[in-house]
């Protein structure tokens, strides 16, 4: 393990996974869609890749044979899997991919709410409680300009489009939710093992789901175009086994908060693919808004990453409090 940790290129290898890949996926999401329905491509997604994973460390010698770190694996992976990623398919039959990703870029804004345990060490930083407000306003901002957008969604009610971005929002929520609980009652096996058991767990809710939403009536092997397998193939080797693998491999190499920056690049790759690839337009009120809400989660870092000197904590004061205005006065 000692030589890979030493391998200075595998390091921005997987910076660019976590960067690139996780913003490909909800492209990816998007062209699954055109044949599966939201929770089979889900549970097709999750499954396949603990199998992979699951069979790969039983060759390598692991065992799996507590029933208790299959439970706490299961809320695990149900809450960040099936619910926080699952659901996002879900959100993608009513708003394009460029706008869900942005709508998940809030999911650290939701880390801060949802951890009452660390709250005083959080807001007795001042720049968190300004990040959270000038996030809060940039989410106005982007769902005033995705409501009233013209895009391929543009026959879905504005109604149905603000559920779906609701939906979206509780997406995060449910990450958080899964994450925190798997940090407080953490799986006695190894984190790969663990990571596998939760995509197997989250597979089989999703399927479930699927049957509950009657999503296997009318569904055929036969009718699912090429770009739809393709989708669901990158989803499963890329978005949910190269790139979560990297992510829990730079945890253990390189600080959280600096890994934590695909939070900011994630929507953006997905923005400029949604218009290279998916033919998706962005307009004025969405782009700001999308750049107020990275902003914001930026704020929320910012003492983690470095010190700021009083220069810059006067420049950063005068921007918030100009683009505040910005946004009220719109």
């Amino acid at each position: 393990m000692g030589s890979i940790k030493n391998s200075s290129w595998l390091v921005p290898l997987a910076f660019f996974n976590i960067y690139v890949i996780w913003g490909l996926t909800f492209i990816a999401i998007s062209f699954g869609l055109h044949g599966f329905p939201p929770f089979i491509l889900a549970g097709f997604r999750f499954f396949a890749a603990g199998l992979l994973m699951f069979g790969y460390l039983l060759v390598k010698g692991e065992r799996a044979n507590s029933l208790l770190n299959w439970r706490k694996n299961a809320v695990a992976g149900i809450l960040i899997l099936t619910a926080g990623t699952g659901l996002v398919g879900w959100g993608e039959q009513y708003v394009t991919a460029s706008e869900a990703a942005i709508a998940i870029a809030t999911g650290p804004f939701w880390f801060i709410a949802l951890d009452r345990k660390n709250w005083r060490k959080y807001f007795s930083d001042k720049w968190i409680p300004i990040g959270l407000l000038l996030g809060f306003l940039g989410l106005i901002l982007f769902l005033g300009g995705s409501v009233t957008s013209h895009n391929s969604h543009n026959a879905t009610p504005p109604s149905l489009r603000v559920v779906a971005f609701i939906v979206l929002a509780l997406t995060s929520v449910a990450w958080v939710l899964g994450s925190l609980y798997s940090k407080n009652n953490p799986a006695g096996h190894s984190t790969f093992m663990n990571i596998s058991q939760q995509l197997i767990a989250a597979g089989v809710a999703s399927f479930l789901v699927a049957l509950l939403r009657n999503e296997w009536s009318g569904f055929s092997f036969t009718n699912i175009p090429a770009s739809a397998w393709l989708g669901l193939l990158f989803l499963v080797f890329f978005g949910s086994v190269i790139a979560y693998i990297s992510y829990i491999w730079l945890l253990s190499v390189r600080p959280a908060a600096l890994v934590s920056t695909h939070t900011y690049i994630n929507p953006i790759v997905t923005v400029i693919a949604g218009l290279v690839i998916g033919n998706e337009v962005i307009n004025r009120n969405q782009l700001l808004g999308l750049f107020i809400i990275l902003a914001g989660v930026f704020l929320t870092n910012v003492t983690r990453y470095f010190k700021l000197s009083n220069r810059s904590k006067v420049k950063i004061r005068r921007t918030v409090r100009g683009l505040t205005y910005s946004i009220q006065t719109k």
